[in-house]
């Protein structure tokens, strides 16, 4: 393998810039901070392209996981394309006729999904060495930890303002994000990689005390955010690994994987504890309870989203339009705008109608061939890694079901990256080798050795 160009390293260090900044900066929702977002995703396609015509090569990965996102981004824009024009109406005329009801939020999407395919074909492109993959994940889950320390110290010490300096009225911060539920998300996934690699016994024995440390300080900070989606998905996550690591176990060894995903569910739940006292764990139902009380309760909004569908198909209301489509529908005072449907599902399909059905079916029928391609590797580490990624994707979507935490380009980022580890597991590199986390053996004492 010829040695990668700086731009080439550029652009891989990129993606750890990429997570670190949108993670810390309130998650990259604020209009600024996506600006310096899509300023650093536009730079990884200006080094992508220099690498390409200094090397006289085009590199790219051919993963159909690519798709979907190429299909909203396009979809997106042919949403805002004029089909002649509005009868005139309180004197205006001349208002173009889109499918998007809301042109401009439809196009600003648009865009957005245009970014994210860069960042996602640009990963794919850059994890081209079982080095890089290796390098990548061990970052992941460092950072992980570090930030899940974080998280708990400020809701300790901060629980109000993130950082100690930014709060919002009415918000339930944690971590940098203000909202929980996509900490909560964001959790799901940098935990999976290390429980996928401790749940196929890819993790050498020096090492799993340092894996088990990780995972619960991480899997305290999930239960210490309060969200509930969040916990519903990380017991989704464990079971998940549990089924597909432990078909292979002999019968003697059956009991030893869920002895040890009641193990680190017993320790989390300790932990949580210590952390926040009771009020850590029945802050859930607590919850729970008031948000039974509110107007824009979720049964409610699902309630509206589906009138929104059946009204908007087989186009949809235009991606990024749901909530000037939600208010047509709502009966309730309009004091809160719903501005998502807390339902990603349910918001694609509002969203982009018929199109947007077609894009996630695809996407999870992809999803499984991919998973399935990954976790048949003969190499430890990277079935690992491929376990671990796909039980992380599955936690995040079980979670879209109650919130809408793949709107968060942080999440997405995250979510787009793990993707990525799980498609680069099913690939073979030169510089592979048959666990990674495994110490090399040591010749014996008197014993020559060949070296290659």
């Amino acid at each position: 393998m010829n040695a990668s160009s700086i731009f080439d390293r550029i652009g891989y260090l990129l993606i750890f810039l990429l997570i670190t900044v949108s993670t810390l900066v309130y998650g990259a929702v604020h209009q600024s901070v996506l600006t310096v977002v899509y300023i650093m995703i536009a730079l990884m396609l200006v080094l992508w392209a220099v690498d390409c015509m200094r090397s006289g090569v085009i590199r790219f990965n051919s993963s159909l996981l690519q798709l979907p996102l190429v299909g909203a981004a396009v979809y997106g824009f042919v949403q805002v394309i004029p089909f002649g024009t509005l009868n005139e109406a309180a004197g205006v005329s001349g208002i173009p006729r889109t499918i998007s009801i809301e042109p401009f939020a439809t196009e600003i999407s648009a865009i957005h999904f245009v970014a994210l395919l860069i960042f996602f074909a640009a990963a794919l492109t850059r994890i081209d060495s079982a080095n890089r993959l290796r390098k990548l994940t061990i970052f992941l889950s460092v950072f992980g930890f570090g930030y899940a320390f974080f998280a708990i110290l400020q809701s300790v010490l901060s629980p109000d303002k993130i950082f100690g300096i930014y709060g919002r009225p009415g918000a339930n911060p944690f971590g940098s994000f203000v909202n929980r539920n996509h900490f909560a998300a964001w959790i799901e996934l940098a935990i999976a990689l290390p429980l996928g690699l401790l749940f196929t016994g890819a993790v050498s024995k020096d090492k799993r005390l340092l894996y088990i440390t990780a995972i619960s300080l991480m899997g305290v900070a999930l239960i210490v955010s309060g969200s509930r989606g969040g916990l519903v998905a990380f017991l989704v996550e464990i079971i998940f690994l549990l089924l597909i690591t432990n078909r292979s176990e002999g019968k003697g060894k059956a009991f030893v994987k869920p002895a040890l995903a009641v193990g680190l569910i017993l320790v989390v739940i300790a932990g949580s504890y210590f952390v926040g006292g009771e009020s850590s764990l029945t802050r859930i139902s607590t919850d729970q309870a008031e948000a039974a009380g509110t107007n824009a309760n979720r049964a409610h909004i699902w309630s509206v989203t589906l009138k929104v569908i059946g009204d908007s198909m087989p186009f949809g209301v235009g991606l990024g339009a749901f909530g000037t489509a939600y208010g047509k529908f709502d009966v309730n005072s309009g004091l809160e705008r719903v501005e998502q449907a807390h339902n990603d599902f349910l918001q694609v399909i509002s969203d982009a109608g018929i199109v947007g059905a077609l894009l996630g079916i695809g996407f999870l029928f992809l999803l499984y061939r991919t998973g399935k391609k990954s976790l048949q590797t003969k190499n430890d580490h990277r079935r690992g890694l491929a376990a671990g990624a796909l039980a992380g994707i599955v936690a995040v979507l079980v979670h879209s079901f109650f919130d809408f935490v793949l709107h968060t380009t942080a999440v997405a980022l995250l979510f787009l990256t793990v993707l990525s580890v799980l498609i680069a597991s099913g690939t073979t590199f030169p510089d592979d080798v048959p666990n990674e986390d495994e110490p090399r053996h040591r010749p014996k004492p008197g014993r020559r050795t060949a070296r290659s």
